[in-house]
């Protein structure tokens, strides 16, 4: 891996890193990505822990590999089948992992913001696998790695986030890095699921996928997170798949337009089989690069540690 500056204990989020961090951290992955078996020494030793209050099949999974691919040991666990079930408090939980010597905690929260006050309490290096609406700062590193790779930039690039915005930590953490690296971001969906005042992050808005995708180089797809909506906020799914979801027809003149998902998919909703598995989907390449990506911030994040070992 390339010499890259790297001067942070944990990964929380998007939102405060430079554009000089993010491009390092896709940077440090372009070797692992270039190579989707090479390995690594430099978590050789080390304990990684994994508490997850919400499933996951892709950032668990990856995270583990990504770890496992740098030597480390992996210990997992849900909120569910831990002591917060018996009223615990996330810092006790972890806390007490430190102390059967995780040296790197990866955590899924469902409250938004819940691990920033917790960071400086902890030793051990905290990354952020999802809390609540806030951010998922690996997942939008994936995205804009699996971009650079396939249109070989990112900025000027003009990029659509289309879907349930409102209750998306995916697009929060992909405006925060798409605008940070120059690109143009416009998020499209129902007026219910724009979240007011989303422009200060520096995205445009539309009500009309066909008008957003004119002219645009991807379209990163949502679903409903229908868990996290305790109203009714569109009409019903049909009515949604009519006019957000990405169809043949939709697609028909944008045919250099890449297909980004971050999963789960839910066919015939937000994306119809023929887009997700057609040849403009890049979306198990999104899943391949997560690894990838996620093997760059252990190591950066290893590198730091070695720096301030005592």
């Amino acid at each position: 891996m390339a010499a890259i500056s790297w001067d942070r204990k944990d990964l929380l989020g998007l939102e405060t890193l430079s554009s000089g961090e993010i491009e390092g951290i896709l940077d440090a992955a372009a070797p692992f990505a270039d190579n989707p078996r090479s390995r690594g020494k430099a978590l050789s030793g080390r304990l990684v822990a994994f508490f997850f209050s919400e499933p996951s099949t892709r950032t668990r999974s990856s995270f583990e590999a990504a770890a496992k691919r740098l030597g480390a040991d992996v210990l997992g666990l849900s909120a569910a089948g831990s002591s917060a079930a018996k009223g615990e408090t996330l810092l006790d939980s972890l806390r007490n992992l430190e102390a059967v010597g995780a040296e790197y905690l990866v955590v899924r929260q469902e409250l938004s913001g819940a691990l920033e006050p917790l960071a400086s309490k902890l030793k051990a290096s905290l990354l952020n696998a999802g809390d609540g609406c806030h951010e998922h700062p690996t997942q939008a590193l994936l995205d804009v790695l699996t971009l650079r790779r396939k249109k070989g930039r990112i900025k000027g690039l003009r990029v659509v986030i289309v879907g349930d915005i409102l209750h998306s930590r995916v697009a929060r953490s992909n405006i925060h890095a798409l605008t940070a690296l120059g690109a143009r971001v416009t998020v499209c969906g129902p007026s219910a699921l724009i979240p007011a005042g989303i422009e200060r992050l520096g995205a445009r808005v539309s009500h009309d996928l066909n008008a957003a995708l004119a002219g645009a180089d991807a379209v990163n797809v949502l679903r409903q997170q229908l868990e996290r909506q305790n109203r009714n906020l569109i009409a019903s799914l049909p009515d949604y798949a009519g006019r957000y979801g990405l169809s043949p027809e939709r697609l028909a003149g944008h045919k250099d337009l890449l297909i980004l998902h971050p999963g789960p998919v839910n066919r015939g909703v937000e994306l119809d089989s023929a887009c997700a598995d057609g040849p403009q989907s890049a979306i198990l390449e999104q899943v391949a690069n997560g690894v990838a990506v996620r093997m760059a911030v252990f190591s950066l994040l290893a590198s730091w540690r070695a720096r301030h070992a005592r």
